[in-house]
């Protein structure tokens, strides 16, 4: 528990640094955007902007995560980095789809954009993205959440390269639909990642079976084991990333409520889904029941 809090502190100080390294990249865009008229630099302000939004919900996730658990709410605050998660893969994907129909709009009527200016602020942009992305990186596998927030600045970062590209090339050739083509480019580059993380965040939220866990092959093991005759609403869901649960009834012989032999399986049970699994499942409730107790059970699903 203690190591928990460790990276979720650890993990504040890192949004922390990408969120005001964002907000002066984004200060910067806009003017540059104001500037240059450029389009790919006008789709990157916003996606800044959107980013600056993104990392400012994940570091209030990442707060309320922190808090402890009460009597109204058992498991805490630890879904909040799944919703951050959401919404901003929503707020992406509409960004993305925003520049990728404005680039080819201005595919038939390319502004004329100032290289120079352009590729000052492409340079701008791309330093302060690195240096969020170190900021992040150390984290970007802990949870949903901070996966999210480094995906938003790696982008961020291609879309500063982009921006640079499009400046040389209308700096050397005259070249002005480079403009159009990168803020293409930055669409493309938010909308895959921004529909994966809005799956896999939506899975969470819709309690779906944790990716890779085969809930056949926990019903099969545990059937396996010594005085189990039958499992029973089997369920597995997870409450926020890293974090899988799991609960089931299993029917077990009579003579087991009776010589003691209970409790031992239970320890069985517990350990089975804990460590025979590629998801280890810590958070675990079994309701160990006689063969008779079925018919009494107003629902029963396999």
């Amino acid at each position: 528990m203690a190591h928990d809090h460790a990276t979720q502190s650890v993990n504040r100080r890192r949004l922390t640094i990408a969120f005001a390294v964002t907000v002066i990249i984004l200060a910067a865009e806009i003017v540059g955007a104001w500037w240059t008229g450029s389009l790919a630099l006008l789709v990157d302000a916003g996606h800044m902007l959107v980013d600056a939004a993104g990392l400012g919900m994940a570091l209030v996730a990442a707060n309320l995560a922190a808090r402890p658990a009460t009597a109204e709410r058992t498991w805490g605050y630890r879904r909040a980095e799944v919703l951050a998660a959401a919404a901003q893969a929503l707020v992406l994907f509409a960004v993305g789809i925003y520049a990728l129909i404005e680039g080819i709009r201005r595919l038939s009527a390319p502004p004329e954009v100032p290289a120079g200016s352009l590729l000052v602020f492409g340079v701008v942009g791309l330093l302060g993205n690195l240096v969020a992305i170190v900021a992040l990186a150390g984290g970007r596998t802990d949870n949903l959440n901070m996966r999210a927030a480094f995906l938003e600045v790696l982008n961020d970062a291609l879309g500063s390269v982009a921006v640079i590209v499009s400046a040389v090339v209308i700096a050397t050739t005259s070249f002005e639909r480079a403009d159009a083509l990168a803020a293409m480019f930055i669409s493309l580059l938010i909308i895959p990642r921004t529909l994966v993380l809005l799956r896999e965040s939506t899975d969470v939220l819709l309690e779906a079976t944790p990716r890779g866990l085969d809930l056949q092959a926990v019903r099969g093991h545990i059937l396996e084991l010594e005085h189990v005759l039958d499992v029973h609403d089997l369920h597995a869901s997870q409450i926020a990333t890293g974090m899988p649960v799991l609960s089931a009834h299993v029917v077990l012989e009579d003579s087991c409520f009776h010589d003691g032999h209970a409790p031992r399986v239970l320890d069985e049970l517990q350990a089975c889904v804990a460590e025979h699994f590629p998801v280890s499942v810590e958070h675990s409730t079994f309701q160990l029941e006689p063969a008779g107790h079925a018919s009494h059970e107003p629902h029963h699903h396999d």
